[in-house]
């Protein structure tokens, strides 16, 4: 069974245009999102619109959660105070200007999405299949990738919200972190389309980077009085 995941959207609709026409042409025979669908640039109702008309399901990341039910913080983590701040901006402009029609979208995202193919058991979440707004980065130790495969109760674990892709393979388990496909913090603006081939006897695992017109964005994030901050890290992959 071959998918395709888009992780970590952030309402970049451009990017995730390319990112879907990619899908296709892979012949993925199910696209699944990992959510986070605003904040950072302005397309989060075009997103949403974009995800129902092409049927794609989902799961609920933490910047759904917290824009939809209108929380005071996104749970998001920041290196300083400026980052902090410049978050703020995004998570109030998105509360701001997302619908009554994505908000009640992103209520409804559950929280996981759990299936078997070829013998093996998938568990698709947005960051931990515990919490969603925890980082799982590459370097967390073996135990800790083990811990969550009990957690999960699956064979592969494919998850985001860290931005950055990797795919490791341990005791038997799969654990596949797609990256984003609008807003990529790996050095490379490109957006990032993750295709998984499930096997009886391997799973195989691609990151597709193509380019696109990250121009678009870029002056759309200016034009709509978001901070200029999340433009200039945009074009640098950051």
């Amino acid at each position: 069974m071959k998918i395709a995941i888009l992780g970590d959207i952030h309402g970049n609709l451009p990017a995730l245009q390319i990112a879907y026409d990619v899908a296709v042409k892979a012949n993925a025979e199910k696209i699944y999102h990992l959510g986070d669908l605003g904040g950072y640039a302005p397309f989060v109702n075009e997103v949403v619109d974009f995800l129902i008309e092409h049927k794609i399901e989902g799961v609920q990341g933490n910047y759904d959660e917290t824009v939809a039910f209108d929380k005071p913080h996104c749970g998001c983590k920041y290196e300083n105070d400026f980052q902090a701040e410049m978050a703020h901006l995004s998570f109030e402009w998105t509360k701001k200007h997302v619908t009554e029609k994505s908000k009640n979208y992103m209520k409804n995202l559950p929280f996981q999405i759990s299936f078997n193919a070829e013998g093996k058991k998938i568990n698709i979440f947005h960051a931990t299949p515990t919490k969603n707004n925890l980082y799982w980065y590459e370097d967390r130790p073996d135990k800790f990738f083990l811990l969550m495969s009990e957690k999960a109760k699956a064979d592969i674990l494919i998850y985001g919200h860290t931005h950055i892709p990797y795919f490791k393979s341990l005791n038997g388990k799969y654990f596949i972190n797609a990256g984003s496909v609008g807003k990529p913090k790996d050095k490379d603006p490109r957006t990032c389309v993750c295709l998984i081939d499930i096997k009886r006897d391997e799973v195989l695992v691609s990151f597709i980077r193509k380019e696109y017109d990250i121009k678009l964005v870029v002056n759309a994030i200016i034009k709509s009085n978001l901070p200029s901050y999340f433009a200039e890290k945009l074009m640098k992959g950051e």
